[in-house]
């Protein structure tokens, strides 16, 4: 694989960009993207040389060709390049990143310091080219800090859906107690996401509300990061699962559910809830009721991959963790194979934050590498991501009326998926952030491969 582009943005200016955009309006015409192939995450399909006219922040059409611009228009040329829609990534921890000190980090950094540090893995992801993501639980408010400065742009970053405090129970993966002594323990409840009844568990989501979080996440099992000794044991009832995706229809959010087990993760199925995200023990059962109810799954094989490496490693995780992680991580990828032959809707998503930030890409190659084509996993990181999310109608495919987030790699992802790695060109809601000179290819796949 070529070696990945390193890229220096000046913030300042790029900043002081956003802001002339937002109060002074457009500085000039339209824009004219000529894309030498795009993306239809529709069809899974290139279509070869298109134009992408872009009026403020969202694309006005698509046309075949290359359009001549008008006087004021302003071209873009990626004419040598593939183009997709921005990238989504439905599974990650924007504010933190795994360490052999994060446990002790809870205790040494305040949410200044959180907040500070995920400025900088917000900026890695969206120069990835992940536009979007959903963040699946911080504590102390920092994704929705992060959320809102986004929006507002007073950082660089990707726009943000955030569950904020994943929902719990009590001594499970989402105690934010747990591995404490006694004396700093106390007894968390709704308000800390933890609950022990169906209206404890309806409390949770409705200060989840109140906070301002998108959308509802539930540990349905137990984690290999947690303090806790089991990595998959059920933690929910059924009727506290039912209770809080009722109550989270009631306020508009969609429910996720962190499991590895195959009982847990049954019961949130059954419970209710939208996603599974890792589902390490899925079985043809679960498998089956999961397509009969439309829930997708999150595999997040790329955080798999990571703590089994890891749980080689003398001194990265506790003795409680290290023997959780070498069991869990290797399994993923094998699920997914599984549930992706067996029909399962699949949805991109790496759990960053675990793995760095800004190597989201690498969970392309695992897609790949456990049968599902590259273009289908392209589809699951736009137009299905979307679909998840319920932003279809604004992100996940290059089309009239919707957002204009648009990324471009060189070469051509669909022969050679590690393409993904070497995204130069990001564009979100119609700003560019990055576009830099594509990596010289080499090796065998020239020149055919050169261009898409």
């Amino acid at each position: 694989m070529p070696e990945r582009k390193s890229s220096r943005h000046c913030r300042h200016s790029l900043l002081l960009l956003l802001g002339l955009l937002s109060t002074s309006g457009p500085v000039f015409g339209d824009t004219l993207i000529h894309a030498g192939a795009l993306f239809d995450a529709e069809r899974g399909k290139l279509l070869r040389e298109r134009t992408i006219r872009i009026q403020g922040n969202r694309v006005a059409a698509v046309n075949s060709g290359y359009i001549d611009a008008a006087v004021d228009d302003v071209v873009i040329d990626l004419r040598t390049a593939t183009v997709l829609p921005g990238l989504i990534d439905m599974h990650v921890h924007i504010a933190s990143q795994q360490s052999p000190s994060r446990f002790v980090d809870r205790f040494r950094l305040g949410p200044a310091d959180l907040a500070l540090r995920a400025t900088t893995y917000a900026e890695r992801t969206v120069m990835a080219g992940f536009t979007t993501v959903r963040d699946l639980g911080t504590e102390q408010g920092v994704a929705l800090a992060l959320s809102r400065a986004v929006r507002e742009g007073s950082i660089i970053g990707p726009r943000i859906f955030t569950a904020g405090k994943a929902i719990a129970t009590t001594g499970g993966h989402g105690d934010p107690s747990n591995g404490l002594k006694p004396s700093l323990r106390g007894d968390p409840g709704p308000a800390e996401g933890v609950v022990n009844s169906p209206a404890e568990g309806a409390k949770a989501v409705r200060a989840r509300y109140k906070e301002g979080a998108h959308l509802i996440k539930i540990t349905a099992t137990g984690g290999v990061l947690s303090e806790a000794r089991s990595a998959d044991n059920p933690q929910f009832a059924v009727p506290e699962i039912e209770a809080i995706v009722a109550t989270a229809k009631d306020y508009g959010f969609k429910v996720a559910a962190h499991a590895h087990g195959a009982s847990g993760m049954k019961r949130a199925v059954e419970g209710g809830v939208d996603s599974i995200e890792h589902g390490t023990y899925m079985t043809d059962e679960i498998m089956a009721l999961m397509r009969k109810r439309g829930v997708h799954y999150v595999p997040t094989i790329l955080a798999g991959r990571f703590v089994a490496d890891k749980a080689e490693v003398p001194g990265y995780f506790s003795e409680l963790v290290r023997p959780k992680a070498a069991a869990i991580g290797p399994l993923i990828q094998e699920t997914f194979g599984r549930a992706y032959r067996a029909g399962v809707p699949i949805a991109f998503g790496t759990d960053s934050g675990v793995s760095a930030h800004g190597d989201n890409w690498l969970e392309f190659g695992y897609m790949v590498e456990a049968g599902m084509p590259p273009a289908e996993t392209l589809i699951a990181a736009t137009a299905t991501a979307a679909a998840l999310l319920g932003r279809s109608d604004e992100l996940g495919r290059i089309k009239a009326g919707l957002l204009a987030d648009i990324v471009a790699v060189p070469g051509n992802p669909l022969r050679q998926i590690e393409r993904m790695a070497d995204v130069f060109f990001v564009m979100q809601d119609g700003i560019v952030l990055r576009h830099d000179e594509p990596v010289a290819l080499s090796g065998a796949g020239e020149p055919a491969d050169a261009g898409p």
